[in-house]
């Protein structure tokens, strides 16, 4: 509950620093300025407003550290586990064996077990001898005349 309020608090300072100080005009910010002209024609007066809005600018400011202050202080205490605490899982194994599929015995009539089929992996490898494709035949010779 405490850094939800300074939460807000801090987000209230942000908005407001950001605004006192656009309020403010620095030294020469004007036109008349730059030929000798006085600052009279500002929102506060000609002297009156550096001292309101530097004043109200390092209060929000302080606000703004202290809550900022605040605010880092508390992350870094609620944070108790991090991600490298953990260790990391076992990868698998290179080399697995390969499990063979296991088939639904089918019921044969005297009650006895059919027979294992072996995997396709292990067949043996003459069973078919494969067919070479044919080989393009060399284009004929020019006939010379």
């Amino acid at each position: 509950m405490v850094i939800a309020f300074v939460t807000v608090l801090h987000l209230v300072a942000c908005v407001f620093l950001i605004l006192v100080v656009l309020l403010q005009t620095g030294k020469g910010a004007e036109m008349g300025a730059v030929f000798g002209g006085g600052g009279s024609s500002t929102l506060f007066g000609a002297s009156g407003a550096g001292n309101f809005l530097t004043k109200l600018t390092t209060g929000t400011a302080i606000v703004f550290f202290l809550t900022s202050l605040f605010l880092a202080y508390s992350s870094i205490a609620r944070t108790q586990k991090t991600v490298f605490d953990q260790a990391l899982p076992e990868p698998p194994p290179l080399n697995a064996p390969q499990e063979a599929p296991k088939e639904a015995p089918s019921a044969s009539p005297g009650g006895e077990k059919p027979a294992a089929a072996a995997p396709a992996s292990e067949a043996p490898s003459a069973a078919a001898p494969q067919a070479q494709a044919p080989q393009p035949e060399a284009p004929p010779a020019p006939a010379n005349k």
